[in-house]
């Protein structure tokens, strides 16, 4: 009996030695949080809110490490490589959708490299122009550009983010010729329009606000299928002179491909919990974000099907990354 009592334990602490870290308690040590674009955009500010959140509810840190360039294409393969054990993640948005498409050549493949967590908001874009442009409203800069083809500039922060596709999106349906000046990061981009240094671009509403409340820019339109509630005053780009138009910038969180189901479903579950606080759904709206809840296999969903949406816009407008 004692031999075979023996024996037992022996079994036991070899699977519990083998046991997967998922199973253990995890997290057992800070997290870190990659976000692939410069600080002070959405997925930065939101990032750090995430994780702030997570760190509070989990009694461990959730570490935010920015990691911009390449049209987030640095920071995402640094997550893409990573040990799938559940302490590097990936705040992401559509400029990954988009870059399956437009940038072919890159060292990682979404779907096949990383695995969805959980989606985590959405919100509109504003267009915005430097004072110094002679155009007061969108049907004003659009006849601007048309006068003067290839002179107008627009800025983002990176081949392939919503920045860029929503400006070339714009170009394509209002039939402008103007210049795509991309950025390491938002930061960067908004430097450039504030400055004069360029004269138009698309940002999230969430992030311009002050800035157009300031007359540091001018708000030419918002890019939702209606009025944002941030800029009530701003007609969409639809209504103003582009109609259908419409385009966001919606954010979510990955992991490496392999990462434990338990760990992605932990995640997901407390995410979940954290943007259904009303707090955080009041100061949301208030910056024109809507919180966005799914499964991980329904957000795997939604993120092929994008991929699919715009590599069929790109393919027909003809976009390219230089």
């Amino acid at each position: 009996m004692r031999r075979i009592a023996r024996r037992s334990l022996l079994v036991a602490g070899t699977a519990a030695a083998a046991m997967p870290a998922a199973a253990q308690a995890w997290p057992g040590k800070p997290v870190r949080i990659v976000v692939p674009f410069g600080p002070g955009g959405p997925a930065d500010v939101y990032g750090r809110i995430l994780g702030q959140a997570l760190s509070d509810a989990l009694k461990q840190q959730f570490v935010i490490d920015n990691k911009p360039g390449a049209g987030a294409v640095i920071g995402s393969d640094i997550v893409a490589k990573a040990p799938p054990d559940g302490y590097t993640l990936l705040v992401m948005s559509n400029t990954h959708t988009t870059n399956e498409t437009l940038l072919a050549n890159k060292p990682y493949a979404l779907m096949r490299d990383l695995t969805a967590v959980t989606p985590v908001n959405s919100s509109d874009l504003v267009m915005v122009v430097h004072p110094s442009v002679k155009a007061r409203t969108l049907a004003e800069f659009i006849a601007l550009a048309k006068a003067e083809p290839g002179k107008l500039s627009y800025a983002s922060s990176g081949p392939g983010t919503p920045y860029h596709m929503a400006g070339e999106l714009f170009k394509a349906m209002s039939g402008t010729d103007i210049l795509h000046v991309p950025h390491k990061g938002s930061g960067e981009a908004r430097n450039a329009v504030m400055g004069g240094h360029v004269q138009m671009m698309f940002d999230a509403v969430t992030a311009m606000k002050g800035n157009v409340e300031a007359g540091q820019v001018r708000a030419l339109a918002t890019t939702g299928d209606r009025r944002s509630a941030v800029l009530p005053d701003v007609p969409t780009v639809s209504e103003a002179g582009v109609p259908g138009y419409q385009a966001t910038i919606w954010l979510g969180i990955m992991a490496p491909k392999g990462t434990p189901a338990e760990v992605i479903d932990r995640l997901n579950a407390e995410v979940g919990k954290i943007i259904a606080r009303p707090a955080i759904r009041e100061a949301w709206a208030k910056q024109g974000a809507v919180p966005m809840t799914m499964t991980p296999a329904e957000f795997d969903a939604y993120l092929r099907r994008d991929i699919e949406k715009w590599a069929k816009v790109i393919q027909q407008a003809g976009i390219k990354v230089q």
